[in-house]
């Protein structure tokens, strides 16, 4: 039997301000470097139709489909702002809905020479999920699927069952992704073409592929050869579907019938390791690899340096002898790793990537301004 995998990613980053130093560099805190703002207006626009889609998830459920949730720690402390999302999520039928862990802040942090930080993070994040939703993380999803081979030393030791990276063409050597791959820890990898029928080709009527419906996709699964075929799915791609095309939601919920219709199953990820046999896969022991290229997150002089610098400042908040003030300093750190800084300074508009990183970097100089300071107190 061929099986399905789907995994939704439900996150939304912090965004940065546009800083402007002041004379006297004055106290650091959150809302001196992030827009609070404009992410209470992504937030919201999100969640008119969080409960929409849960609906829609809970009907698919209803008819065979199983789903991998990976929320992150970012988007979930922003559910303050309407805590009936989590509500949502916690209702989900818990036998079809498993929630992947992943670092807390959506950061780079598997990148760094050290892999304390992220290990400390994942481990929040999957404290998190055991809070919120008295579930067990066993799934692992790395930020932008980062393919990191240190990384995996760690989260066997930490326990997980699976681990679900991106199937790039340097990894896949031109084949599709189709089966469970022998690694340190069973791995799933994303088909790429697939996915992005659905999170963005879907609502395009100009793409050969549209209409899609779910008879169609499923005919298109039940000819490929191999095991089990891995989906992972930005949740905000398909509510900006919602605003042009709801049949996304007719899709999500006939997909599990029209898929059993050809013999295939729907199933959560951790599971899909015990049901097919590991097949090697030599690349993965040599590449590394991100959803778009590793180029998208350290493809120019701007992001090394950052990623420098943001070690360095790392290294350095340990030297803050208060306490509460170490932990704040900490916590705006950690937000500035999120990966959606790093995509930023390589953005196809160059001036705009080059005034992102001269914007980041000096944010970056003002907390280490900071921490000098409270490190003398």
């Amino acid at each position: 039997m061929k099986a399905v995998c789907v995994c939704f990613e439900v996150h939304l980053p912090l965004p940065l301000r546009w800083y402007w130093p002041q004379e006297g560099y004055g106290d650091v805190h959150i809302e001196k470097y992030f827009d609070m703002e404009k992410a209470f207006h992504n937030f919201t626009k999100l969640a008119e139709n969080v409960e929409t889609l849960n609906d829609t998830l809970a009907a698919s459920i209803e008819n065979g489909g199983k789903y991998t949730l990976d929320v992150s720690g970012v988007f979930l402390e922003q559910c303050k702002w309407s805590p009936e999302i989590i509500d949502g999520f916690r209702e989900l039928d818990p036998g079809s809905v498993s929630f992947a862990a992943s670092p807390y802040y959506h950061s780079v942090c598997s990148m760094f020479p050290d892999m304390t930080e992220f290990r400390e993070q994942v481990e929040m994040d999957r404290g998190m999920i055991k809070e919120l939703f008295g579930r067990e993380a066993r799934t692992f999803v790395n930020t932008e699927l980062l393919f990191e081979k240190r990384a995996l030393k760690v989260l066997k030791e930490m326990g997980f069952k699976c681990f679900i990276s991106e199937g790039s063409h340097n990894i896949m050597n031109g084949y599709d992704p189709m089966h469970v791959y022998d690694n340190t820890v069973p791995t799933l990898l994303r088909h790429i073409n697939l996915s992005e029928d659905l999170e963005i080709r879907f609502s395009d009527n100009a793409w050969p592929g549209y209409p899609l419906i779910a008879d169609k996709f499923a005919s298109w699964i039940a000819s490929m050869e191999g095991d089990v075929i891995t989906l992972y799915i930005k949740y905000d791609a398909i509510n900006t579907h919602l605003q042009n095309n709801k049949e996304i939601l007719r899709f999500l919920k006939e997909l599990p019938l029209s898929l059993k219709e050809k013999g295939i199953e729907m199933v959560l990820a951790e599971d899909a390791v015990d049901m097919f046999k590991s097949t090697s896969l030599s690349s993965l022991d040599s590449k590394t690899t991100a959803r778009y290229g590793m180029h998208n997150l350290l493809g120019n002089h701007a992001q090394h340096l950052f990623m420098h610098e943001l070690v360095d400042t790392g290294e350095q908040i340990g030297s803050i002898k208060d306490p509460e003030r170490r932990k704040e300093m900490l916590r705006i750190y950690r937000y500035l790793q999120q990966s959606e800084i790093f995509l930023e300074m390589n953005s196809e508009e160059r001036r705009f990537g080059y005034e992102r990183a001269v914007n980041d970097l000096s944010i970056l100089s003002d907390i280490e301004r900071a921490i000098i300071r409270e490190a003398k107190r």
